[in-house]
């Protein structure tokens, strides 16, 4: 008798019941993009290296022994090399698949595993068993595509080991799943919108004509769409509308957006939750930390535990969570990739993917709609232009347009005039905000922000950074509309952290030069209910007298083309040659990482490189550190973190009291003594006169210092 788990009160489970449950759960998840049988045999074959003395020893304190390559050596004994890959990575990540031909026995690649273990360089299996032969393998003649088709069936092994593990292991199983049906959710939001129509104002009849345009194309098939709407078109609820729609009519899963931005997750995570119910809606993203340790409250416990695998029915996550999962190895991110099969993904303010990655963001998305079943709906204001690389990797999809009278919408919903006030200097951009009582200026850098801020009038100025902790820029946030709403004088300074999905509506917004995205982003913060005559609220972009930053001058090179002539930056027809101008711009860097193309053709040979895909490709180039600011009520609340008691609930109220900076500017801080470290990536703030009240951090260092008590 092999065990394969040794619970603390003696119990034991043999390697014959964790195959066959491993088996069981894999198979149900693979089902949803017709891989049961691989499925199975993956569940079969994972820990059959555990019917050896070596791995028996090893449940009782001996040491660590390879378990995992027996069960990658009797898959390919069945010609399934690419299940063998998984089986061997199962716990230790998947690896570079390598050569079959040229690596030899014991190179930390797949081929060379294997090659290993049929010298003999393994522990004796006494495993007495026969596998399942599953069917042909589908003809996937893109090897990007094959790759992902091998981690999807990796996702579904890690996640079916790691739950009937967990079932075993613990005396009463964690609760997972008891979610509301989709069906029940598309009641509830169908009970929630049924008071808005007809709409009781222009512009509301206006949402609710574009609300029910998606709720009329739910019933079409899976596969590519886009939701172009202007800046107030109410494409939250209209995108949600279709998607639980969609999901349900096509017997889909859940539904998943992909946002880039974290305060536009919390806002649109507190909106589905207030129309869905709290436990339906699970937010994953880096501003929410998940420990170990047992929460005192069932319900963090059931978000943590459902955020690992995202079996909820609605997720809410990051574009970098979402897309470097995608290319992962590490089975802690890719055991929830399996849940986005047969899901609705919704990939908010679309044109934000960065296009140093756009090929294999692109690629991810195909794979998914041509591969998993799954439904990708593109969603924003400023569509980018995207048809022919997705082209690239399917050609039979097309992208269908939620709303084709794009022209029809975007007139409608005009609401400011845009103006070019040409090149500006600090004092004469400062002296046109003082000429109107409420206005947003927007620029292109810190730095730039904190030059105009300094000139305006004391009464009702005010700067918004993201040097400024998230607790603060709410608190100024509150102060500005309150003020906006009271009509007193209220001039704001702010980098581009205000113009996607912070509501605010002045009456004047000027915007330096940037990508025509951005530029109508920033409109989106101007007249945003419509109460006041279009033709008086002015959105002007201008040049500034400040060096173009490196990292957009391709963005405004392709701005100014596309604004060439009088080029209106609300009209979808300029906006189309922006994007059309920027990616001739870019021409073929749209794969910084050659991620792509090392899955396409190997590298040197290796073929399949998982493990070196997933240690190069980062969607944020520059990593970044947090620094928490102990000020005010952050005092109180980063006190767990210093003492070392944290628990997840301490980090997530900590993050509303986190500065995230370059790694470079941490290091200043952390040299001159002006952190104390917490982690390797995170310190709070000891010398407290670095942070300002109105600017927030400063990247200085500065002898003064304060102590934390």
């Amino acid at each position: 008798m092999y065990y394969a788990h040794i619970r603390e009160d003696g119990s034991v489970q043999t390697v014959q019941a964790h195959l066959s449950g491993t088996a069981k759960l894999c198979g149900s998840f693979a089902q949803q993009f017709g891989e049961e049988e691989r499925g199975r045999l993956l569940g079969l074959a994972h820990d059959i290296g555990k019917c050896s003395d070596a791995f028996q020893k090893r449940l009782h304190g001996g040491p660590k022994t390879d378990h995992a390559t027996a069960g990658a050596l009797e898959c390919a004994k069945l010609g399934e090399d690419a299940m063998a890959c998984c089986v061997v990575g199962h716990h230790g990540g998947l690896p570079d698949f390598g050569n079959p031909k040229t690596d030899y026995p014991g190179m930390p690649t797949c081929s060379g595993r294997i090659k290993k273990a049929m010298a003999g360089g393994i522990p004796a299996c006494h495993w007495t068993g026969t596998l399942p032969r599953p069917g042909n393998r589908p003809a996937i003649s893109d090897p990007y595509f094959l790759s992902m088709w091998v981690r999807m069936l990796y996702s579904c092994l890690v996640d079916a080991d790691y739950l009937d593990t967990e079932a075993f292991m613990a005396e009463q199983p964690p609760q997972r799943g008891s979610y509301d049906s989709l069906p029940v959710l598309l009641g509830r939001l169908n009970t929630y919108i049924s008071p808005w129509f007809p709409g009781n104002t222009s512009l509301n009849r206006q949402r609710c004509a574009i609300l029910s345009q998606c709720l009329e194309q739910a019933s079409g098939p899976r596969g590519i769409y886009s939701l172009t709407v202007p800046t107030g078109g109410g494409k939250t609820v209209s995108s949600l509308a279709f998607a639980l729609k969609h999901a349900v009519e096509n017997g889909m899963e859940r539904v998943i957006y992909v946002i880039p931005y974290t305060s536009i997750i919390e806002q649109n995570a507190a909106v589905f939750r207030q129309i869905l119910g709290d436990h339906n809606v699970v937010e994953h993203h880096s501003g929410v930390r998940f420990s170990d340790d047992e929460d005192t409250n069932p319900a963090n416990r059931f978000q943590r535990l459902a955020a690992e695998n995202w079996d909820a029915p609605v997720i809410v996550t990051t574009a970098v969570q979402f897309f470097e999962s995608l290319h992962s190895n590490r089975p802690s991110q890719c055991r929830k990739l399996h849940n986005i099969a047969n899901s609705v993904v919704i990939f908010d303010e679309a044109q934000m993917l960065p296009t140093c990655h756009l090929l294999p963001c692109v690629g991810a998305m195909a794979s998914l709609a041509a591969q998993f079943r799954s439904t990708v709906l593109l969603c924003t204001a400023t569509q980018p232009v995207l048809a022919d690389l997705f082209r690239r990797f399917c050609p039979e999809e097309r992208i269908r347009e939620l709303c084709p009278n794009t022209a029809e919408n975007f007139r409608d919903f005009r609401r400011v005039r845009y103006r070019d006030g040409g090149m500006l200097s600090d004092e004469a951009l400062a002296e046109a905000l003082c000429q109107e009582p409420q206005a947003l200026c927007i620029v292109n850098t810190r730095k730039t922000a904190q030059k105009i801020y300094a000139l305006l009038p004391e009464e009702g100025r005010f700067h918004l950074s993201t040097l400024m902790y998230p607790a603060h820029r709410k608190a100024v946030l509150k102060t500005i509309r309150l003020r906006l709403k009271a009509g007193l004088p209220c001039r704001v300074v702010s980098t581009s952290l205000i113009e996607a999905g912070v509501d605010v509506d002045f009456p004047a917004v000027y915007r330096e030069l940037a990508g025509l995205d951005s530029i109508a982003q920033a409109a989106g913060r101007c007249n945003r209910e419509g109460k006041r005559n279009a033709d008086v609220s002015i959105v002007t972009w201008f040049q500034s007298e400040h060096p173009v930053p490196v990292l957009q001058r391709i963005n405004i090179q392709a701005a100014r083309e596309a604004l060439e002539e009088g080029g209106n930056p609300g009209n979808p027809e300029t906006m189309q040659r922006y994007f059309t101008a920027l990616r001739s711009l870019i021409g073929d860097q749209m794969d910084k990482t050659n991620t792509v193309k090392a899955l396409r053709e190997g590298i040197s040979g290796c073929l399949l490189p998982f493990e070196t895909v997933a240690k190069n490709f980062r969607l944020i180039d520059q990593a970044t550190c947090t620094v928490y600011i102990p000020i005010g009520e952050g005092a109180a609340v980063c006190r767990p973190l210093v003492e070392g008691t944290a628990k997840r609930e301490d980090y997530r109220r900590a993050g509303q009291f986190g500065v995230s900076i370059y790694e470079q500017h941490y290091r200043a801080l952390k040299d001159a003594g002006d952190i104390l470290p917490l982690t390797e990536t995170s310190a709070l703030l000891t010398n407290l006169s670095l942070y300002d009240p109105e600017m927030g951090l400063s990247l200085k260092s500065d002898p003064g210092k304060a102590e934390f008590i």
